[in-house]
């Protein structure tokens, strides 16, 4: 069975030959560049450095040696821009992280140090603009820096928070013809970020690729204009999902159905123990346009709908079933009520869990390789049968994970595939 075929039944809740596995189709099911590295070493294999793949995050590509060892099912159609706006793609330079590691960027990648010792980077790639996010010298990934401008009440439109969203153009249209057609050439299952879809993305809302972000940019004050300024939102959300539609139906109309599923929007809904907002208020905020979305989806295309959001969100599990999503992402299982059994029992037969394969905040880090393989091991046979599961961790693995442990995991989830 080929990873498409395996990936297809999958996500129709029908049992394939083996659990589907991702690492590196989307920017939350990621792998950070040093955490390559340290596999590549492991692994044997040639010495390179990393290419970053998401700058922001600091994700590392999943290269075909890697995809072959780790038994990977998916490959990702990616975007032709960087969270910070410039061109993503070749070509590279060097660049030496505050941690000692040559990795590889585009050229858009511009940055200073500044007496701290933190890296800042620019939107678009000009210097003589603010830059956007800040690297802590300790860290290993951006941050975005606020760069809310002074507003009066009266004086805001909704438009100020939609710059940077717009109609795709012809060069955008090739390009997507393209990439498509080159990751469907891959014979695995495609996972394409066609953007425009956010709806309220707190990695959005700054608005790092803008030179000189307009309207509501600060998180706390975006948070709070859920509850004080729902008609300001919801103007926002009506325009972005008019366009987004309108630049699906032109992207269909090159790519066709060479995308196997699409990352719709990564707004988070969970905390650890609760919910960001009340049923009522998602109900009001951001079910008509995810449903808007998702039908015409549906209805044109043979696309699964792929939706993010961490925490203790099994409460909103019949919200994004009604919304019409396909896909929910990171299944955070250590999360107050996300208990495995319990959403598989209750969700399996509507949403495919992409994710929840191993706990990303304690096991994966800081257990023994013994306990990793123990976790993995059971997780999967609670997620696994009768399809409905896509094997990932609970979100991008980080930095400083001990090789061992996620070796452990690839080991675990290749013996309970049966290869071992």
């Amino acid at each position: 069975m080929t990873s498409k075929e395996r990936f297809d039944l999958t996500v129709n809740h029908r049992q394939p030959d083996r659990i589907v596995v991702d690492f590196g189709a989307t920017s939350v099911t990621g792998i950070h560049c040093l955490a390559i590295e340290n596999l590549r070493k492991y692994y044997g294999l040639e010495p390179k450095p990393v290419r970053i793949v998401d700058p922001y995050q600091m994700l590392g590509e999943v290269d075909a040696e890697l995809i072959e060892i780790m038994g990977v099912d998916t490959i990702a159609a990616r975007g032709k821009n960087s969270s910070f706006g410039f061109y993503n793609h070749e070509p590279l330079k060097e660049f030496h992280t505050p941690w000692g590691q040559n990795v590889l960027v585009p050229e858009g990648f511009r940055f200073i140090n500044d007496e701290k010792g933190d890296v800042l980077i620019y939107p678009g790639g000009d210097t003589s603009a603010d830059p956007s996010a800040r690297m802590p010298e300790a860290s290993y990934f951006f941050d975005a820096i606020i760069r809310q401008l002074p507003f009066e009440e009266e004086d805001l439109d909704p438009q100020d928070n939609l710059e940077e969203y717009g109609l795709v153009t012809e060069s955008d249209l090739e390009y997507w013809k393209i990439t498509t057609q080159k990751a469907r050439d891959s014979g695995k299952a495609m996972v394409a970020g066609l953007g425009g879809t956010a709806l309220g993305d707190i990695a959005h809302i700054p608005g790092m690729k803008l030179k000189k972000p307009k309207g509501i940019r600060d998180v706390t004050e975006w948070y709070m204009s859920i509850l004080m300024r729902p008609d300001y939102v919801k103007a926002i959300f009506e325009r972005q999902t008019e366009l987004a539609l309108e630049n699906f139906t032109r992207l269909h109309q090159v790519i066709g159905d060479k995308v196997d599923a699409v990352f719709i929007c990564g707004t988070d809904f969970g905390t650890q123990d609760s919910t960001f907002c009340a049923p009522e208020q998602f109900d009001d905020l951001w079910l008509p346009y995810y449903r808007k979305i998702n039908d015409w989806v549906h209805s044109h295309t043979n696309w699964k709908t792929f939706k993010h959001s961490c925490g203790a969100v099994e409460s909103f599990m019949p919200k994004f079933i009604e919304a019409g999503f396909d896909i929910i992402n990171p299944v955070q299982i250590n999360a107050k009520g996300m208990d495995p059994e319990h959403l598989k029992k209750i969700y399996g037969k509507d949403l495919v869990f992409w994710g929840g394969g191993i706990d990303t905040q304690i096991t994966l880090p800081y257990a023994t390789p013994e306990k990793v393989r123990e976790e993995v091991l059971r997780l999967c046979g609670i997620f696994a049968p009768n399809g409905g599961f896509v094997f990932n961790t609970v979100h991008n693995i980080q930095a400083n994970v001990p090789v061992q442990n996620i070796v452990a995991m690839i080991n675990a989830i290749q013996e309970f595939n049966g290869k071992t």
